[in-house]
């Protein structure tokens, strides 16, 4: 395989379990992702989303399958060395921030420097925090900030150390409709300007409407590909593959897509937290 991708998965699976009451979380997945490019990752509940962010970022190992990161193999890495990985070449943005309360925006900026055995560089968070609008807000607490602004600090706390991948769960679920516009904005530029790579958990169509391609999972396997879909296309195939996913299950189906645009007020997928 060769170096020029930021992320590669072949022949990645994932089981839970044994014999016949295995879950067959990710079964056979094959994808390249090129450097400086926005994806997001869709589909029904259980489709192996949070699987596949989790596998591709080095937080859970596959039971099959080769996972590489700008070119590094890391399915055998050990713990320590995927650990120091993670810490190094990936950022990452949860939908609930995991801002820590006590220390300053800069502080909670300068926190993957500092796990990574790194001198805290101030310069380089006024960099950061620049780029997302907020380098008059260094000296403020989180519990001073909007939702929106704290999702901000989130992601320059991700570029602080310039990963190779930014892996994003749901960053936009737990915000209304405008401030959620502001962050995929953010999340935007830093692909088009900085030339970033964005891996991106989502249930919203509008929120996966803003990268360069969707990836579309049902039953742990690839199902689609939408490239430069606009949301209402994008909402019309979840709806497809959501009653699908319905029907094979046993639940009633939709009577309709849900609207573009749509945010939840309660989770959709569980979080993950990355080891330091």
């Amino acid at each position: 395989m060769s170096g020029g991708y930021a992320v590669e998965l072949r022949g990645v699976c994932r089981r839970y379990g044994r014999g016949a009451g295995a879950v067959h979380a990710l079964r056979e997945m094959d994808l390249a992702l090129p450097h400086g490019s926005f994806t997001a990752v869709m589909g029904p509940s259980g489709s192996g989303k949070s699987t596949f962010l989790q596998c591709a970022a080095g937080l859970d190992r596959p039971s099959a399958g080769s996972v590489r990161l700008a070119g590094t193999e890391i399915t055998r890495l050990r713990e320590g060395r995927l650990a120091a990985l993670r810490r190094s070449r990936l950022g990452f943005v949860f939908q609930t921030f995991n801002l820590l309360p006590a220390l300053t925006v800069e502080q909670n900026v300068l926190l993957p420097l500092r796990l990574a055995g790194k001198r805290p560089d101030r310069g380089r968070a006024a960099e950061v925090l620049a780029r997302v609008g907020l380098h008059d807000h260094a000296r403020r607490r989180p519990g001073q900030l909007s939702g929106g602004q704290q999702q901000r600090v989130a992601i320059a706390r991700a570029l602080v150390t310039a990963p190779d991948v930014i892996f994003a769960d749901e960053p936009t679920g737990a915000l209304d409709a405008a401030t959620a516009a502001e962050v995929l904005a953010v999340l935007r530029h830093t692909v088009d300007a900085l030339g970033a790579t964005v891996v991106m958990v989502t249930h919203d169509p509008v929120a996966a409407a803003r990268a360069d391609q969707v990836l579309l999972l049902a039953e742990g396997a690839r199902a689609d590909r939408l490239e430069g879909a606009p949301a209402d296309r994008i909402a019309a195939r979840m709806a497809v593959l959501t009653d699908r996913s319905r029907a094979s299950s046993g639940r009633p189906h939709l009577t309709s897509p849900p609207p573009p645009g749509h945010h939840p007020t309660t989770p959709h997928s569980p979080h993950f937290t990355p080891t330091p």
